[in-house]
Order: structure tokens, then C-alpha cells, then sequence
């Protein structure tokens, strides 16, 4: 399996930024899949998840935000931010887990994913 991201770049406060996440070499069924960020000097943190069957998890940080949207046909994953801040600056992984998860509290630890993109940075000035 692979995850290809992509659609960082450096943006200015408030601004918007949509990142895309297609998955490849499939060999294993994909039920989760998400975004998290790691910030300079900080651990990696969850962002936001959807499941196989449309259920969306998002950190506290950003509900209201951002929107993750799933695309199962294409097995892809974006993530559209607004109202960017500067503490949103922070390389961005997708990632897809094949464990299953029924109910909340669903795939929002890193534990919970079995691969991962290779990160896409995303840069918000003041």
C-alpha cells in the first residue's frame, strides 16, 4: 500500500488550503482513513478520520475548520482547510488502517493506521 499526498504550500492567516491523498498498491481492504500533523519539535497528532462507512472523527483543534471528504471509488482522501492559523503549520500525513472500528473514538490514534504518507507541509503566516 502506498499514500501519495499532496497540496501544501505556504498560505497566509485565514486562509484555505485543500490536501489530497490517493492510495495505490492496494492489497489489503481499507476501512480508516486519516490525517494527522506534526508540527516542528512536537509529536504527531490526529487531525481527522472518515471510515468505510462515512462516520468523520476530528480533533477539537480544528472542528469547524476543516472537512475531511473520502473518495472510495478513487481511494483517495482530502482534507479541506479554512480558516487557517498559524499553529496549523505542520507537515500532514494521510494514513490508512485496515482494522475495523465500529462506533466513536474511531480511528484517531496513530496505533490505529498500518501505512503512511510520506507528509505534505503546509506553512500558515500571521
Amino acid at each position: 500500500v502506498q499514500l501519495q499526498a499532496s497540496g501544501g504550500g505556504l498560505v497566509q492567516s485565514g486562509d484555505s488550503l485543500r490536501l489530497a491523498c490517493v492510495l495505490s498498491a492496494r492489497t489489503i481492504s481499507v476501512i480508516g482513513m486519516g490525517w494527522f500533523r506534526q508540527a516542528p519539535g512536537k509529536d504527531r497528532e490526529f487531525v481527522g478520520s472518515v471510515s468505510n462507512y462515512g462516520v468523520r472523527t476530528y480533533a477539537d483543534s480544528v472542528k469547524g475548520r476543516f472537512t475531511i471528504s473520502r473518495d472510495n471509488a478513487n481511494d483517495a482522501v482530502n482534507l479541506q482547510m479554512n480558516s487557517l492559523k498559524p499553529e496549523d503549520t505542520a507537515v500532514y500525513f494521510c494514513a490508512s488502517s485496515s482494522q475495523l472500528c465500529l462506533g466513536s473514538g474511531c480511528y484517531d490514534d496513530l496505533d490505529e493506521f498500518d501505512y503512511w504518507g510520506q507528509g505534505t507541509l503546509v506553512t500558515v503566516s500571521s
